[in-house]
């Protein structure tokens, strides 16, 4: 059975941009995890928050929620994101 790949993202031209640089460790850190609203995700993103902690020995773990996983976040959610200074941000969904 063949595998189709659907591209999530719309047909709007966007900006080439490199990625962001890879960390050299999580330890330390302070990780953002975006919670897009949909059903389960928080339950994921608990597991996630204790892996973080026990296993990579992160500084502090940020949450944030999106209020609806059918738009951007708002700027608001963005901007919490920022200013916890978050030198990475995970954004998670699950069903």
């Amino acid at each position: 059975m063949p595998i189709t790949l659907v591209n999530p993202l719309d047909e709007t031209v966007r900006e080439q941009r490199k990625a962001a640089p890879k960390l050299d460790t999580l330890s330390g850190k302070i990780v953002g995890l975006l919670d897009i609203s949909k059903p389960g995700g928080s339950v994921f993103l608990d597991r996630m928050e204790s892996l973080l902690r026990e296993r990579f020995g992160v500084a502090n773990v940020v949450r944030a929620m999106k209020p609806t996983f059918t738009k951007p976040a708002p700027e608001a959610i963005i901007d919490q994101l920022l200013k916890a200074r978050c030198d990475v941000v995970i954004e998670a969904l699950a069903d």
